[in-house]
Order: structure tokens, then C-alpha cells, then sequence
């Protein structure tokens, strides 16, 4: 136990003789401390656990070590004396049987206390050295190695905590609208900001859909009942679809323009479902953690126009939106004679202006499903743009046995561009036989992070 004055005191003349991060922590406890109350530990790699013993205002020196505590380190613990060694980020074997006669506590890393200001760093050899540094003056230091939208949540809460947020590191051109997103705070039915990235403590989702039109149950199941009612049948829908891990985020699709069969008075075979049809459904949605995608089948208008429609809810973090190529009818053409087709060009319409929205009120990233099962239906697929505001999506939605889903799915999936999307998969309860059991659609390649059910 240390007796009298354990306050740090150090030479003007001090200068570590080797750079190391283990030997420089070594050099300066042996400079700076006679004793200590406590010790910091903790790899040397592990910025967050730096940060978090940084930011317990420790009574001592913080060592840091590698994978093995070497004998230099135990050496200067026992010369120390600490009441206590205070270890983040270790195995606590090694830590054990290391310092067997010592006290040690174990604290978890990545809890956060309240921090004034916030230094981001990518997670280069220097942000360990950093993270040490600002610590000792109230400073926290957030590691990231590429979009900061997918930050651990502790991260982001203490970067919107904090009064002033300086990113240090070059982490890409959208670093500075990526910070805003997390000042913004809003996020997904769920929680996180990307839709579909992992990480420390993201597992990743899986959105499994119920598809239909809120007026009838005649175009799928989400008709079938109120939204009340949908929100409670998603649940067991859902079962089996997290097996690999991947959480599970229950979603209405929702057919917002509908294909018909005739022209109508604007003669685009298509009919628009009104705001007031809709609305409860989104708010429903809203209030229990449910994504949502409207559906467009445009016939002979184009997918811009009709998705400008729905803007106002296009501009809700919780509702993304789907293009039912299908339906897109050219001039003279008619539904159920011919199978739709769009081309690329004017899907990046729609991409340019649905990523517009998502910059511009600053929202976690929102989904962009593209319906496919012929190629005909997509023309210069490779063409389309997948900007970091979209998670873009092509979705299998064709029907039939098994054999010929999987034979569809292969094709589709088989082509040199389709490594840019997500997945999608759909299941008709009427048309399918049999319908795909969740074992059979999570046994699928590429992995499939959307299911749906009509």
C-alpha cells in the first residue's frame, strides 16, 4: 500500500528513449510516479479501452501492455504498490495469474462519461498514444475506421453529448455530414443508422415485410387486417428469420400506387392511394418499431413523379421505398400483357433525389428496393448508383416452385454486379409451392437481408 505523496512529479529534462507505446507508458510511470493509489491496464491497441480508463481519472499511471503482461510491466506494478489495478479490455486470466497478489477490477469497456469535447481519429498506431493523452484532460477519443454512422452506440451518444466535436483523422469525404447525422439523433425502428452494417454492438438486421395495400386484402396480406392487427401477425411471420444471429426488423410494405387496368382520367394505368389511407398506417409503424417501404407501380407515369407524391413521408427516418418495375409501362403498352421494364437511368433519378431527401433532413440511411425476376425488367442493372445515403436493394419477387425461385434467384444473383446491392426475397402464401421455409431463404447466397410476403 503506498504511503505519503503519490502525486505524479517529473523532470523538465524527461524524454522517453523508446517510442513504444508498452515501453513509453513503462518509461513514464518509473519517471512520474514514486507510487500510486491505482493503476490503469489495458492493450495498447485498444483505444477504447485507453479511453475509458482515461476517463476514470485513475490515482496513478495507465500502462499499457500487449498480448502478454511482460515482466517489464509487472515489474513496475509491484514497484507502484497500488491499492488496486483497474483493467479494461484484458482477459482476466492473464491479468490473474500475472498479478495474482494484487486487487484488480475489471471495468467495461466503452462506458462513457459525459465529455465537453470529443476528438474522432481513425485507428492508426498514434490513436492509442492520443487516446491516453486526452484523457488526462477531459478530452474522449472516438476510433473509427470508416463511416461514422456505424459507431458503437456509446460512441455516438458521447460524440452528441458533447459541446464540441473535432474529427482529426481524414475518414473519407462524407466524414462531415456523417458527424451530423449522429448530432441529428435520429435513427432507425431498432436503433442504429445503417441499415444493414455490423459491428461491436450491431448484429446486423434482416427486415421481413407483409405486402399489400391497406384497402384490401385482395394484393396481399398487409390488407388483410388493421395495423394494429399487422403489427402483432409480423411477429409470428417473422419466426425463424433471426436464426443466423441477424436481429429481425418487422416492416409493411405498402402499395402506394397501384396498378390497374384502365388508363383513368391522367391515362397512366395507374391508381394513387391517398395520403389519409396511409398515414395510420406509418404512425402504427412508428409507435411500435416497424420500418416501412411504399410500393410504386407507376404504368405509364415514371417512378420520380409518383415517389414525389409521397414526399412528405419519404422524409420520415422509419419509411423507405420500393420500384415495382412490373408495372412501368411504356407508350400503348397495357398490364398483364406485357411484363414493365425500366432502365437504369431512370432509376438514378430516383436515387439522386431519395438521397437528396436523406441529406437533407439528415436522416439515418433509408432503404431502396428495386423488384426483379426477369432481366428484361432492369436494363443496365450495373448502371445504378449505391450512394451511402441508400442501402439499394434488388428484390426476387418472382413466384412459382421452388425449383424454378431457386433457378431465378441464381440467375439474377449470378450476374458481375451483384455484389453492389442487398438482397431481397418474397414469398406468395397462394402462389408459391410450397412456400420457402426460413431455414430454405437464409440458406440462400448472396445473404438475404429482406423478406417479404404477399
Amino acid at each position: 500500500m503506498p504511503l505519503g505523496d503519490c502525486s505524479p512529479q517529473i523532470a523538465h529534462d524527461f524524454a522517453v528513449t523508446d517510442a513504444s507505446p508498452v515501453s513509453a507508458s513503462i518509461e513514464f510511470s518509473r519517471a512520474a510516479f514514486g507510487c500510486a493509489v491505482e493503476v490503469g491496464l489495458a492493450l495498447a491497441e485498444d483505444v477504447e479501452a485507453i479511453s475509458t480508463l482515461a476517463s476514470r481519472d485513475i490515482e496513478g499511471p495507465l500502462l499499457l501492455t500487449d498480448s502478454e503482461l511482460g515482466v517489464s510491466l509487472v515489474e513496475e506494478i509491484e514497484r507502484l504498490a497500488p491499492q488496486r489495478v483497474v483493467a479494461a479490455g484484458i482477459d482476466e486470466q492473464l491479468v490473474a495469474d500475472a498479478l495474482s497478489e494484487f486487487v484488480v477490477e475489471h471495468v467495461e469497456v466503452g462506458e462513457w462519461p459525459p465529455y465537453e469535447r470529443v476528438w474522432v481519429v481513425d485507428d492508426s498506431d498514434d490513436a492509442a498514444a492520443l487516446a491516453a493523452i486526452a484523457g488526462q484532460v477531459g478530452v474522449g477519443v472516438v476510433t473509427a475506421t470508416g463511416d461514422l454512422r456505424a459507431l458503437p452506440r456509446s460512441a455516438r451518444e458521447a460524440i452528441a453529448a458533447a459541446s464540441e466535436v473535432e474529427v482529426l483523422s481524414d475518414l473519407g469525404d462524407d466524414d462531415a455530414w456523417q458527424l451530423d447525422v449522429i448530432l441529428g439523433g435520429e435513427e432507425l425502428p431498432g436503433g442504429g443508422m445503417l441499415l444493414f452494417e455490423t459491428g461491436d454492438d450491431i448484429p446486423g438486421r434482416r427486415l421481413v415485410a407483409v405486402y399489400g395495400h391497406p384497402s384490401t386484402g385482395g394484393l396481399g396480406v398487409l390488407g388483410e387486417q388493421s395495423p394494429e392487427d399487422t403489427v402483432n401477425r409480423l411477429q409470428s411471420i417473422a419466426e425463424g428469420y433471426g436464426a443466423d444471429g441477424l436481429a429481425v426488423l418487422p416492416t409493411f410494405e405498402i402499395i402506394a400506387t397501384v396498378a390497374s387496368a384502365s388508363a383513368g382520367a391522367d391515362g397512366d394505368y395507374s391508381s394513387v392511394t391517398d395520403h389519409e389511407v396511409i398515414r395510420p398506417w406509418i404512425e402504427v409503424a412508428a409507435a411500435n418499431d416497424v420500418y416501412v417501404v411504399l410500393d410504386l407501380q407507376p404504368g405509364r407515369s415514371d417512378f420520380l413523379s409518383q415517389a414525389k407524391l409521397y414526399e412528405e413521408f419519404l422524409r420520415l427516418p422509419h419509411v423507405g421505398l420500393a420500384l415495382d418495375p412490373e408495372w412501368r409501362l411504356k407508350p400503348h403498352e397495357v398490364h398483364l400483357r406485357q411484363v414493365g421494364t425500366v432502365d437504369a437511368a431512370e432509376i438514378n433519378q430516383v436515387v439522386d433525389w431519395l438521397a437528396g431527401i436523406v441529406r437533407e433532413e439528415v436522416l439515418p440511411q433509408k432503404l431502396l428496393i428495386v423488384h426483379q425476376f426477369r432481366f428484361s425488367m432492369i436494363t443496365n442493372r450495373e448502371l445504378i448508383e449505391t450512394p451511402p445515403e441508400l442501402a439499394v436493394m434488388i428484390h426476387m419477387d418472382g413466384q412459382g416452385s421452388l425449383s424454378a425461385k431457386y433457378n431465378t434467384w441464381n440467375t439474377l444473383t449470378g450476374e458481375p454486379d451483384a455484389d453492389r446491392f442487398y438482397w431481397g426475397w418474397k414469398n406468395f402464401y397462394d402462389e408459391d409451392s410450397p412456400v420457402a421455409t426460413p431455414e430454405q431463404v437464409l440458406a440462400r447466397s448472396p445473404e438475404i437481408v429482406y423478406v417479404s410476403f404477399q
